[in-house]
């Protein structure tokens, strides 16, 4: 069995824990790839974030003849060349997955790479932590690292394994733009994909179980959206999937609904996002004894060390998906870089921060999220002490320039000590409208401070924010400014 100084299994970003204070010393990376393919990197850039965002931009220009009527304009999106598409962002994709592959596994020498599934084997509650390869290779390591992702859920249905039944994994691949297409699920991951191939021409249907969309947003933001949803493409809620089956070159899906009524959809692909499980099972966490949550995900301490019957192990480390409630990649890349400390200084460790954990959703309209929603914020500090501010896109500058009429801002605030909880953004440029508001929750301005404690410029998108803020009744600090 061979010995290494460093084990890290998963190579999204787990990759980047290897950092030059490894140089003179041995590590041994696993990774099985990420996907439908045995690619290197992690879900993050092979089959996530980053090939979702860059068909998210092809698909928002097609939706440009809509914008433009409201305008006066006319414009026409005359064509979609779906595989011309596809080919140019994995070709950018890939290239970059093999690029850090051939880095680590030819490049650098004392680096050493499993291109396999392993399972994790021996006592783990001290070093060394030693894992076994699908082939039968063994190592062991004085410091190990476990960071091996998730995938996504799959309903036990029949029909689930037939061809033209996809998940986020190999949808993005399809040889051919789907005419129609089937969606079961209703969180960020459907809604994305929902508004990707319904603004490049494909007729969408999308199903969930309950009622609504983004259900867990906040209330308003999930209300809205869901109204939205209804107007750019078909929704359908309170059905279920219960089998899949071959019709002519498609399939026939299956749906039961919540009074008993079977339905039938015939489509061209069916997209299954109904969640993510992380990848514990794989790896046999539970079998080496590893504490799990009840969702699967491992047990980890502040520090990110796994967790055994309650106590840490010194030495042994979870980040990410595996981990991380949030299943985010910015929060994973600070878990990566709180243990890549740790591991270099295991006499001085660093917790990871958990709160003010930011996300967006990049559907059509775009959302995006922070902190607490009014309903946990009342549940939190009680009804009279939350404060609320609504602020719609079209009531600002821009907003008139836009002709918007969807778009809204929501901020929470204590009306105690003007303390924000939370934002909850639907609309253009979401993701970057809430920016500052996270970082006056992460470093401690009040609400009126934020807004007016910096100039806004004016008449830019941005002013959306700032009066969201201003609109909260919230106390003026001594001293503050004008």
């Amino acid at each position: 069995m061979a010995h290494y100084d460093l084990s890290i299994i998963g190579s999204g970003s787990g990759n980047s824990l290897i950092t030059p204070f490894w140089d003179d010393k041995r590590v041994v990376l696993a990774d099985k790839g990420s996907g439908s393919t045995a690619a290197f990197g992690g879900t993050c850039l092979n089959v996530g974030c980053i090939p979702t965002k860059m068909f998210v931009r092809p698909a928002a220009l097609a939706r440009g003849p809509e914008e433009a009527a409201r305008l006066n304009l006319t414009q026409e999106t005359t064509a979609v060349d779906f595989p011309a598409m596809r080919d140019r962002i994995f070709s950018r994709v890939d290239a970059i997955s093999s690029g850090g592959r051939h880095y680590r596994e030819v490049e650098l020498e004392h680096v050493d790479l499993v291109a396999e599934q392993v399972r994790l084997t021996g006592d783990l509650r001290q070093p060394p932590f030693a894992f076994v390869s699908d082939s039968g290779v063994r190592a062991e390591a004085d410091q190990l690292v476990i960071a091996a992702g998730s995938r996504p859920t799959l309903p036990q249905v029949p029909g689930i394994e037939l061809p033209g039944v996809h998940t986020s994994d190999s949808v993005m691949r399809i040889e051919q733009q789907p005419q129609k297409l089937l969606i079961i699920g209703g969180g960020y991951i459907a809604c994305e994909f929902a508004g990707i191939f319904s603004g490049l021409g494909t007729e969408v249907i999308q199903v969930n179980r309950s009622h609504g969309l983004m259900k867990a947003m906040d209330t308003e933001i999930s209300t809205a959206f869901s109204a939205e949803a209804e107007r750019n493409w078909t929704v359908h809620y309170e059905r279920t999937l219960s089998r899949i089956v071959e019709h002519g070159a498609g399939l026939r899906a299956e749906l039961v609904s919540s009074d008993g009524r079977v339905e039938h959809h015939d489509v061209d692909a069916v997209l299954v996002a109904i969640g993510r499980t992380p990848n514990t099972d794989l790896i046999g966490a539970a079998e080496a004894g590893l504490d799990l949550h009840p969702d699967g995900r491992l047990a980890v301490d502040e520090y990110q060390r796994v967790l055994i019957q309650g106590e840490p192990v010194a030495g042994l480390y979870a980040l990410g998906d595996i981990s991380s409630e949030a299943m985010l990649k910015h929060v994973a890349n600070h878990e990566a870089r709180v243990v890549a400390h740790n591991l270099e200084h295991p006499e001085r460790i660093r917790a990871s921060r958990q709160d003010v954990i930011p996300s967006a959703i990049f559907s059509f309209p775009e959302m995006a999220q922070v902190g607490l929603t009014e309903a946990q914020a009342v549940d939190t500090i009680g009804e009279d002490h939350v404060t609320t501010k609504v602020q719609n896109y079209g009531d600002t500058a821009y907003g008139w320039a836009m002709e918007d009429g969807h778009g809204i801002f929501k901020v929470i605030a204590d009306s105690r000590s003007g303390q924000i909880l939370g934002a909850h953004v639907m609309g253009y440029q979401a993701s970057n409208l809430i920016q500052p508001i996270i970082q006056a929750m992460s470093f401690g301005q009040d609400a009126y401070t934020a807004a007016r404690g910096q100039y806004w410029i004016h008449p830019a998108l941005m002013e959306v924010t700032e009066n969201a803020l201003l609109g909260l009744e919230v106390p003026i600090p001594q001293d503050a400014p004008l």
